[in-house]
């Protein structure tokens, strides 16, 4: 028998601050627009299969706007997770893939609402200095082992500094890699790298 292929759904809910974890069916979510609301009823996500295309509405915990987001279709039914971030915080707002990855990216993004909600995180530059700090001394040390490159290629980049979050950009065609910098997991997780390859579009 072959099981039915499923895709799990995260967000944060900007009202009653809980996590929203769904699954559907990749069916049921082709065949019509889904509405995925949270238990509090005061807001939900919205998820519709257009041409080659997937578009959803999330609402957003930390700007506290709608973003409309989207991704191919085939990365939406072949990835292992998808992020979606807010450009405004660099914080992500919703999670789509498999279960374990999805769980655990909204582990991780509670732990950065949970600082956020801090006065002095509030107060500071990033929201997290340590964090930011040690996840900028690993991009330099994986920059001087010339190990940060693009999938076109070159060898060229840049960065830029949010407050959750660095981007890597492309100086060549314009690629952009986000590298979380909010919690000592993506500490974890950058000095595990030894080379960086910045692949994809624009976070969102």
């Amino acid at each position: 028998m072959i099981q039915e292929t499923t895709r799990f759904l995260a967000y944060i809910c900007p009202h009653c601050r809980q996590s929203v974890i769904v699954e559907r069916s990749l069916f049921s979510l082709a065949a019509s627009a889904a509405h995925i609301p949270c238990p509090c009823g005061k807001s939900e996500m919205t998820v519709e299969f257009k041409p080659n295309r997937v578009q959803l509405s999330v609402p957003c915990l930390f700007c506290g706007r709608e973003h409309t987001v989207s991704c191919s279709s085939h990365a939406f039914v072949r990835e292992k997770a998808l992020a979606f971030s807010c450009a405004a915080s660099g914080l992500d707002c919703c999670y789509v893939g498999e279960e374990g990855p999805v769980y655990a990216a909204t582990a991780r993004l509670e732990q950065a609402v949970d600082k956020l909600e801090t006065a002095s995180a509030a107060q500071g530059a990033f929201l997290d200095e340590i964090v930011m700090h040690e996840v900028l001394s690993e991009i330099r040390d994986i920059a001087q082992r010339n190990g940060i490159s693009c999938a076109c290629g070159s060898r060229e980049w840049t960065f830029q500094i949010n407050y959750s979050s660095v981007d890597l950009i492309c100086r060549q065609c314009g690629a952009q890699m986000r590298i979380p910098a909010a919690t000592a997991d993506d500490i974890d997780d950058i000095c595990c790298k030894d080379t960086i390859l910045i692949r994809g579009g624009k976070p969102k």
